[in-house]
């Protein structure tokens, strides 16, 4: 039997990117723009992390928007954030930017992204007035050099980005297109190609596709925002299932806990009207979901 659980309501303006970290059996995550209601002063850009069974929570307030990140195999992040891509040292409240992306276009930046496992770090950029198609996907290497890659693909917003087990798929949802896409993928050669249609949300606008992840049996999970679900696509693109959730807007779903049975939910308090905070008072909450009956699949690291 599923069960849903509210583990923390903390109030994120927009919730992004839960990872798993096995080595300290904790759980972080983004909120890109900080909590939605706060009455102490403006919002701030935040990482978050909590240790669910001794309930310990930690909030590093972040200089600018953190879009999506990865544990480093070194020690510390990598981030896809508003100016690029940075190195992140929450240890020693470290901060730096070290591969600019897409300077020349002032209202975009790095948003949804996913390490393989050859370390390259994956992501995509989104325009942040969401309208126009300029953004388009990255491939950052362990040595720090950055390529546009699928170079004749662009669009508004980068979501969904996730790697198959078998590495020969990389999934991607442009959310204002109302599309997942998938590629074939090449981990020796760090290619994607053959883009094709895999699962369309037009039916289900103005829910988008956000955030998602891959279990280990191949099936391809994300977060349906403003759509208050969560969805499971077998490798066909066929619906396998659909979880209701007790918030409107979930954001982004991964597996951790013991043996990668749990999926966690972030989401968001922005854009959630009045009327919706009254029916579901959680919105912008971390969630659990216990009892899914499959299991996850570790997040891999950055290798630089």
């Amino acid at each position: 039997m599923i069960d849903i659980e509210c583990l923390w309501e903390c109030n994120d303006g927009l919730g992004e990117t839960p990872i798993w970290n096995p080595d300290e059996a904790s759980i972080y995550w983004a909120d890109h723009v900080g909590p939605a209601i706060d009455l102490s002063g403006p919002r701030r850009p935040a990482l978050r992390r909590l240790h669910p069974a001794s309930g310990e929570r930690n909030v590093w307030s972040m200089p600018e928007q953190v879009g999506s990140f990865a544990f480093r195999a070194g020690g510390g992040l990598m981030g896809g954030a508003n100016s690029g891509f940075c190195e992140i040292d929450l240890a020693r409240g470290r901060y730096e930017t070290k591969v600019p992306v897409e300077p020349d276009q002032p209202h975009n930046r790095l948003n949804d992204g996913k390490a393989d496992r050859r370390g390259r770090y994956w992501c995509g950029s989104m325009n942040s007035q969401l309208s126009d198609p300029s953004a388009h996907l990255y491939r950052l290497d362990p040595d720090w050099t950055c390529r546009r890659v699928a170079e004749d693909f662009s669009f508004v917003c980068s979501n969904g980005i996730a790697f198959d087990p078998d590495d020969t798929r990389m999934y991607f949802g442009d959310n204002i297109g109302a599309m997942i896409y998938v590629f074939d993928f090449d981990i020796d050669e760090g290619r994607i190609f053959n883009r094709r249609p895999f699962f369309s949300l037009e039916d289900r606008r103005p829910a988008i596709v956000d955030g998602a992840t891959v279990d280990e049996e191949g099936f391809y999970w994300f977060a349906l925002n403003l759509g208050g679900k969560i969805l499971r696509l077998d490798p066909t693109g066929r619906l396998d299932r659909e979880i209701e959730m007790p918030i409107p807007s979930p954001t982004c779903v991964t597996f951790g806990g013991d043996n990668y049975e749990t999926m966690f939910v972030t989401s968001q308090q922005a854009f959630v009207s009045p009327e919706q905070l009254q029916r579901h008072p959680q919105p912008g909450s971390l969630l659990a979901i216990h009892g899914l009956g499959v299991r996850g699949l570790p997040e891999p690291r950055f290798g630089g």
